[in-house]
């Protein structure tokens, strides 16, 4: 039992790992290349699930967005609702 406690404590207490970008994927500069192509300015990228995912701006509209890892090629783009205070 004691075991099992120990090993239970041990998982709860590690720290969530963050994904990391995979052999083959296009840098985050150049994901931010790609875009600014198409007149969207990155502002916030990470690897997640397998793909590039963030926020960039265009025309003053904030979006959330997933990327092809390997081309950088917009799979999802939906506006962001800014929280109003």
């Amino acid at each position: 039992m004691k075991t099992i406690g120990l090993i239970a404590a041990c998982i709860i207490a590690s720290p969530a790992l963050a994904d990391q970008p995979g052999r083959g994927w296009i840098a985050q500069d150049r994901l931010s290349t790609v875009l600014a192509k198409q007149g969207y300015h990155l502002t916030k990228v990470e690897a997640d699930d397998g793909h590039w995912e963030g926020e960039m701006t265009k025309n003053g509209v904030l979006y959330e967005f997933h990327a092809d890892p390997r081309t950088g090629k917009l799979t999802s783009i939906k506006p962001k609702h800014r929280d109003r205070k």
